[in-house]
């Protein structure tokens, strides 16, 4: 059983930075591909980044692009989303999940944890 507990979101305005990072339970953590996901009010659950387990292959989505960067220490048990520019848009609670395999867009992860808010204001 993975745990995973996001930290580091808040309130911040457009064309600020965040950092948020994503800290896992498991000591495999390194065999596990990584993912965040947002959910704004009122909309579904969508993809932001994900990561291999090694941190060798990292996929965006096209809204975020440019501006976010996930990366993952290993040793630290640690995913992080580090977030420029930040929009309005953005605005959403932020999950991190794991899976077996290779990272994924899809929300086909085995383990969620309980999100974080960021907030942008205009």
């Amino acid at each position: 059983q993975v745990q995973l507990v996001e930290s580091g979101g808040g309130l911040v305005q457009a064309g600020g930075s965040l950092r948020l990072s994503c800290s896992a339970s498991e000591r495999t953590f390194g065999s596990y591909a990584m993912g965040w996901f947002r959910q704004a009010p009122r909309k579904d659950r969508e993809f932001v980044a994900a990561i291999s387990d090694s941190g060798g292959i990292t996929y965006y989505a096209d809204s975020v692009k440019g501006r976010f960067t996930i990366s993952r220490d290993n040793a630290k048990n640690t995913v992080y989303l580090q977030m420029n520019s930040l929009k309005p848009e953005d605005t959403a609670v932020y999950s991190c999940a794991a899976r077996r395999g290779g990272p994924s867009r899809l929300r086909n992860y085995g383990y969620w944890g309980q999100g974080t808010q960021v907030t942008v204001s205009s």
